[in-house]
């Protein structure tokens, strides 16, 4: 017997919405400033990886103007900011 997968959709209030804010290059293509739903649980990487930004790329990465990092799990409403690295001579 063949079995498929099902998608588990969670009601909205059960979503964390987080505030993703992208800075210099990650801009281009992207967004400046969003708001994204995830699953309760989800990673800072959880986000970079859906935004197709490589973990280079996210040289600074800030939750509520404090350092956080790709492990660093999301609350509700938490605003997220994301710098790419600064180059400068």
């Amino acid at each position: 017997m063949r079995q498929t997968a099902r998608c588990v959709m969670m009601p909205l209030h059960l979503m964390v919405h987080v505030i993703v804010k992208l800075f210099a290059t990650l801009r281009e293509g992207r967004f400046t400033v969003e708001t994204r739903e995830y699953q309760p649980g989800s990673d800072v990487g959880r986000v970079i990886r859906d935004l197709g930004i490589s973990e280079n790329e996210a040289a600074l990465i800030l939750i509520n103007g404090r350092h956080a990092d790709l492990s660093t799990q999301l609350n509700d409403q938490d605003v997220l900011a994301v710098f790419p690295p600064v180059g400068g001579g």
